[in-house]
């Protein structure tokens, strides 16, 4: 996605924090600005924070408001070329080897000599190794989209350094080399966006290549505007006080800290269950929405009603 082909919605910092509104995503001016910069500088982003903060949601949402399809590469420990790049068709290899010894008799049969049938069959179309056989990955195909695309690179810490490496073509000139082809190069680059839990440190050749964007966990404004903008029927009582709660229960040491996705699927269980308030049995019985770990369970469940007056007092005390 070069700046000549500038799309609609991202002119300005403003235009992108509008454009990602639209889709509802709350964008912040951190986060605008890594994405108009990532197209104008033609420079990947490498978005790091703690899991559920919406680092992929950005390049989802990115993607929808863009009208641009969206190529994901979940990485994990192992991930090499054959599934992020490409892979040979074998089925369909095999099929045409199976064809040309059927017909080798006739492209062959009128040559004198051993040396005359090799030169025939080299002026033979080698198409054993083309492109007609060859399967594209996420990373590929993001190098042959013809109108742009958002190419997510999706917990590239679990990757290995290995695959590190292989990125750092892509990354630095938007193409891939195919051995037996040549170099594939981006018709029009795509949008890159990697993003990491901070599981292991990446390598500086990596970053070099990328801008770089935190998102930690928002302040209780932000995440009731997000919590609003994903469910609109939430009493702004019952927002105020879900939203305190969470940011309550973020201070508390638990293993696995609440996402801003799970306080949203919250919100739409409590008013599932026509809550108007949160009262501290509705509280108990619900926590498995928002904590994963029964240990979490264990350790907030006991703390309820202290938590809630926290968040009611902190609720009071920013009016």
């Amino acid at each position: 996605m070069s700046p000549e082909h500038t799309p609609k919605g991202l002119g300005s910092i403003a235009d992108v924090t509008a454009l990602l509104a639209s889709v509802g995503y709350i964008s912040t001016p951190e986060i605008s600005t890594a994405v108009y910069l990532a197209h104008h500088l033609r420079k990947p982003v490498l978005i790091e924070g703690p899991a559920g903060v919406g680092k992929t949601d950005l390049a989802r949402s990115a993607a929808q408001a863009l009208e641009f399809p969206l190529l994901r590469m979940q990485c994990y420990e192992g991930l090499d070329e054959s599934k992020a790049l490409y892979e040979w068709k074998y089925g369909k290899q095999l099929l045409y080897t199976q064809i040309l010894k059927e017909k080798i008799h006739h492209l062959i049969e009128d040559s004198d000599g051993l040396d005359a049938s090799f030169k025939k069959l080299a002026g033979f179309q080698d198409l054993f190794f083309s492109r007609d056989f060859l399967e594209p990955r996420p990373l590929l195909k993001a190098m042959e989209q013809t109108g742009g695309s958002i190419l997510l690179i999706d917990e590239i810490d679990k990757s290995d350094e290995e695959f590190e490496a292989l990125l750092l073509e892509i990354l630095s000139d938007y193409q891939v080399t195919v051995p037996e082809i040549g170099t594939i190069e981006a018709q029009v680059p795509p949008l890159v966006i990697l993003t990491s839990n901070n599981t292991r440190e990446l390598g500086d050749a990596l970053k070099r290549r990328c801008l770089h964007l935190h998102i930690d966990f928002p302040d209780a404004e932000l995440e009731a505007r997000i919590v609003r903008t994903r469910v609109p029927a939430i009493s702004e009582r019952l927002l105020a006080q879900l939203v305190g709660f969470i940011q309550q229960v973020r201070g508390e040491n638990i293993r696995k800290l609440p996402s801003i996705s799970e306080t949203i699927d919250w919100a739409r269980t409590l008013i599932l269950l026509h809550a108007d308030v949160l009262e501290p049995a509705m509280v108990r019985s619900t926590l498995n929405v928002i904590l994963k770990r029964q240990t979490d369970i264990v350790e907030i469940a006991g703390k309820v009603d202290g938590l809630l007056e926290a968040a009611q007092a902190d609720a009071v005390s920013t009016r």
